[in-house]
């Protein structure tokens, strides 16, 4: 929708002209601006531009009615038809990709937004051969991102599999490792962390087995990795070798690796107090593997219909920030680009950072990002203040009736950066590989013993596969939460107006899970 434009300060607009849109086909891609060019516009002039005849202001929960399930879901049919015109996927430095950019920086341009691009390179990698026989036997692999590639032999070796860091430790390669290929469960540190301490212990080949059902898509990294090569297996196979200690093994992995563009996409209201800036964010590409329309169309797509409809309202007391990542599958490259350019200045104006990676899992739960560390210790620094940001989603989904769930806090998604950076976080997130709890089950019906997204990281994450349900209860907590935290003069002190019952019957947080990416464990 087209419509007039207004640049200028909450305190007073002046008109301006607003020409017709180029046809997206036709607009020029804006990938031409240098990091720095970028960031200097990221930081002064992304702007909105508000409607001519604004909306009468509504409350956060007036708010969160208007940003409907069916609209969200028409983004996710857009994003379904980029991804079937582009190879199946909408991975970052692919066209894909590039078309749901311009299909998001479309949409903001004809509600009034000025959208910037930022460009930024990364290291992407296509696997050509992942083979693996034990005993003769060909076994499913999958090459993990960023192995270093080579047809390496020797007996298998089998770490201990009771341990509960199973090859995070040094000690755990005994002398049997060295010239074998190793078999090691997966869990308890990174993926990288094994495969460095199996080489350092003088392993050829290392063989990581899941720890619950479905494939294992793991990653050693952002940059490639040096030593032996590294695939996964499922839980299944690991298990089915576990009794072939000393097997002759052939591990064959080749990943050619190249350096690609891509972009982020940020846009930020001109009104509100533009040192309190609340910044909702998800990330826009998918896997190589499918279409990621849960992982991340759902998030992109929610975070775009509240934009959307944020614009037709009058200004709010602190300014919003928008952005849709790019390359987070290939290690949160794209958020941690963006932080990284910032200032401490610029960064000192976040007031508080709020991700959405999977909104719609079919098996789904409620969960919201445990900042409080009420049920899950964190394994990473929680910024203070995000306990707050957490609050206005428990609360709203109390007053609603609505239960949740507590989702480990683990840093592995867009939010990583800022939190590192001391930047207040939280989010939401109905879970990925990890099965689904007999007492979440209870809660939020679906099936106990199956993954809250069976379809994560594979050709079947299309739209087909979506939970509505989880799509509309997420779509209108995010607009609820955008429009609080707009409008709360102090937004890390959640006032009486926004308080519930933090522990009311809804509330089940004791079997929340963690965020299902696979960029470690």
């Amino acid at each position: 929708m087209s419509m007039a434009a207004f640049l200028g300060t909450d305190r007073g607009w002046s008109p301006a002209v607003r020409t017709e849109r180029t046809p997206m086909s036709l607009r020029p891609r804006r990938t031409g601006l240098t990091l720095a060019t970028a960031t200097a516009a990221l930081a002064s002039s992304l702007l909105v531009a508000a409607p001519a005849v604004a909306a009468p202001h509504p409350n956060p929960n007036g708010f969160a009615n208007r940003v409907s399930t069916e609209e969200v879901l028409g983004h996710l049919r857009a994003l379904q038809g980029i991804a079937d015109a582009n190879g199946g996927n909408r991975a970052s430095g692919t066209p894909g990709y590039d078309a749901s950019g311009d299909y998001v920086q479309g949409l903001l341009e004809d509600a009034g937004y000025q959208v910037e691009r930022q460009p930024f390179e990364f290291t992407s990698s296509r696997t050509l051969t992942q083979t693996l026989t034990v005993g003769g036997q060909a076994v499913d692999v999958i090459a993990m991102t960023s192995s270093p590639s080579g047809t390496v032999q020797g007996p298998l070796s089998v770490l201990a599999a009771g341990d509960a860091t199973p090859g995070c430790e040094a000690t755990d390669y005994g002398t049997g490792t060295a010239g074998s290929v190793v078999l090691v469960s997966r869990g308890g540190c990174a993926f990288a962390v094994k495969q460095q301490l199996a080489s350092a212990a003088g392993a050829v080949g290392v063989v990581v087995y899941n720890n619950t059902e479905g494939p294992l898509n793991g990653t050693l990294g952002a940059t490639p990795a040096t030593g032996a090569p590294a695939g996964g297996i499922t839980q299944a196979a690991g298990q089915a070798l576990l009794g072939q200690a000393g097997a002759p093994t052939t591990l064959a992995i080749d990943i050619r690796t190249t350096t690609t563009s891509t972009f982020n996409i940020v846009a930020q209201t001109p009104y509100g107090d533009a040192d309190n800036v609340i910044m909702m964010g998800a990330h826009l590409d998918s896997v190589d593997e499918g279409p990621g329309i849960n992982d991340n169309g759902t998030g992109s797509a929610a975070i775009l219909q509240t934009a959307l409809e944020l614009a037709q309202v009058a200004p709010t007391r602190n300014a919003v920030r928008f952005a849709w990542w790019g390359a987070e599958e290939s290690g949160l490259i794209g958020s941690s680009t963006y932080v990284d350019s910032l200032t401490e200045a610029e960064r000192a104006q976040i007031t508080g950072y709020l991700n959405f990676d999977m909104v719609g899992s079919p098996n789904y739960v409620i969960g919201v990002y445990d900042s409080n560390q009420s049920t899950y210790p964190a394994p990473v620094a929680v910024p203070a203040g995000s306990e707050s940001l957490e609050q206005v989603f428990t609360d709203y989904f109390d007053r609603k009736g609505q239960p949740w769930v507590d989702t480990e806090f683990s840093g592995r998604s867009d939010y990583q950066g800022f939190i590192e950076a001391g930047i207040p976080a939280t989010g939401l997130f109905t879970g990925a590989e990890q099965l689904k709890t007999p007492e979440e089950a209870a809660l939020f019906g679906g099936t106990a013993g199956v993954a809250y997204d069976p379809n994560y990281h594979s050709p079947g994450d299309t739209i087909a596969n979506v939970s509505t349900e989880a799509l509309g209860i997420n779509s209108k907590a995010i607009a609820f939460a955008t429009l609080t935290l707009a409008d709360d003069p102090t937004p890390l002190v959640v006032g009486d107006e926004v308080k519930g019952t933090s522990h009311a019957a809804g509330h089940g947080n004791s079997a929340g899970r963690y965020q299902g990416h696979l960029a470690v464990e």
